[in-house]
């Protein structure tokens, strides 16, 4: 036991890692007092002498796999390590004499053998070729050099094993020459993750985590529509973040009272209790206005992608206005402004899909839709509300009814309309997008993030 626990600290050391005499000392103390048998009791204690901060920790964690794991075979492999112990001895010898030049091959040769010590300390050297040059050398050329002379002599020795075992020099049968080969293609596996795969350390259990603009920023061009489930996710995070930057936004355009332009009347009249001298100073507070809103949203199959980032970002920010009014449709309203006034965003939009009594199997009916509005709800639109239509327009050739939007139109302050297609089909087939268009103030495409978070920023700040 003492030998082994050695031999790894030789091997810690060597991989750059600093371990005293005391340390190793305590270890084999320890040691006495469990079941060293005992797997995670054995590396708990190893661990808890070796590894003293959290970079150490993962260092650790890597060479206590590459000694004790990948450096010797499991119990169902070990009668077949023993029996052909000799032989790998035998045919390592064998590798010297044939192919055995410079350091660096003597390394490959003894990490063969399961020997990785001398392997770690070339490769400690060429880390430490990095550390050591100068800032102005951040080119590292002579590390990276170092590290492909390196990765060549394994590339040199895999191949010369390949022509030796060829030979059968050692007179092997087939099951031998076949597990000879198992073993050595592992051993040069794991001198090739070594050299070039195993992470920096201190840097494996670092949550890296994106900001809401790096993720806005990385999907804000792609169509809703090609969203996966688990970009889904992500977007819903960074949506959720967006929300609360603009509420912020929004709140404290009016929070702030001591700040704006100097209003010399209010200024003047208090004043006249200082015998004149302008004691306090009074500004120009503009008055906090917020709006209605008025929303048709199409959830048809075609477009329904898009409504839902529309409505997670609309309804998240219902108290930047004195009221939204939600309707969503397919071939005729259906009002679902308590489910999101009642509801989480996400909930109310899985009760919206799956509660209500919207037809989603029915071809889109614009024209009925508004008919529909016009007959209930056409005294919901004042002069101080914002209608928002989101929607490709597509009516399946059935009548637009272009004439009942101008209607609605004259009773709101803005009407724009959102269209989630791109650009280039509109007017295309069905669409009667520029029917549509001139009863409008604006009419947007809005079929990407950006896009979307373009028009909520400009609607609400």
């Amino acid at each position: 036991m003492v030998g082994l626990i050695l031999k790894f600290v030789d091997c810690f050391r060597s991989s750059g890692m600093r371990i005293s005499t005391s340390e190793v000392l305590d270890c084999l103390s320890q040691l006495e007092w469990i079941n060293a048998a005992n797997e995670p009791q054995f590396r708990a204690t190893l661990r808890a002498n070796f590894a003293k901060s959290t970079r150490e920790m993962n260092h650790f964690d890597r060479m206590y796999s590459l000694f004790f794991r990948e450096m010797h075979t499991d119990s169902s492999d070990a009668n077949e390590a023993s029996l052909l112990n000799d032989r790998i001895t035998q045919m390592t010898n064998l590798l010297r004499q044939d192919f055995g030049n410079g350091s660096i091959r003597e390394a490959i040769f003894d990490f063969l053998a399961a020997s990785p010590l001398v392997l770690l300390r070339e490769i400690r050297d060429i880390r430490m070729e990095t550390l050591e040059s100068p800032q102005i050398d951040k080119f590292n050329l002579a590390p990276l050099a170092s590290r492909l002379k390196v990765l060549m002599a394994i590339m040199n020795t895999s191949s010369a094993l390949a022509v030796l075992m060829d030979k059968n020099p050692l007179g092997l049968d087939e099951s031998s020459r076949r597990a000879m080969v198992g073993y050595f293609e592992k051993r040069l596996s794991n001198a090739r993750s070594i050299l070039m795969f195993e992470p920096m350390t201190g840097t494996d259990n670092i949550i890296r985590n994106q900001s809401y603009e790096h993720t806005l920023k990385k999907f804000g061009e792609r169509f809703f529509s090609t969203f996966t489930e688990q970009e889904l996710e992500e977007m819903r995070d960074a949506i959720d973040k967006l929300v609360r930057k603009l509420k912020n936004m929004a709140s404290r355009r009016f929070a702030v009272k001591n700040r704006g332009s100097l209003d010399v009347k209010k200024t003047i009249r208090a004043a006249g209790r200082y015998s004149g001298v302008p004691v306090e100073i009074r500004y120009r507070n503009k008055a906090r206005r917020k709006g209605q809103i008025v929303t048709l949203c199409d959830v048809s199959s075609s477009v329904w992608s898009a409504a839902r980032f529309m409505l997670n970002l609309l309804y998240s920010l219902q108290d930047c206005f004195d009221k939204v009014n939600s309707f969503v449709f397919v071939d005729r309203l259906t009002e679902v402004t308590k489910i999101f006034e009642e509801n989480e965003i996400n909930e109310a939009i899985d009760i919206v899909l799956k509660q209500t009594d919207v037809n989603y199997n029915a071809p889109t009916d614009y024209g009925e839709t508004f008919r529909h509005f016009k007959r209930n709800y056409m005294d919901i639109l004042l002069k101080k509300t914002t209608l928002i239509i989101i929607g490709d327009a597509r009516t399946n050739y059935l009548n637009p009814e272009d004439k009942i939007l101008s209607e609605m139109r004259d009773r709101c302050r803005r009407l724009i309309w959102l269209n989630p297609e791109s650009e280039i089909i509109w007017g295309t087939a069905d669409s009667e997008i520029f029917t549509y268009a001139p009863y409008c103030h604006e009419v947007r495409p809005c079929s990407t993030l950006n896009q979307l978070t373009s028009f909520i920023e400009e609607l609400v700040l």
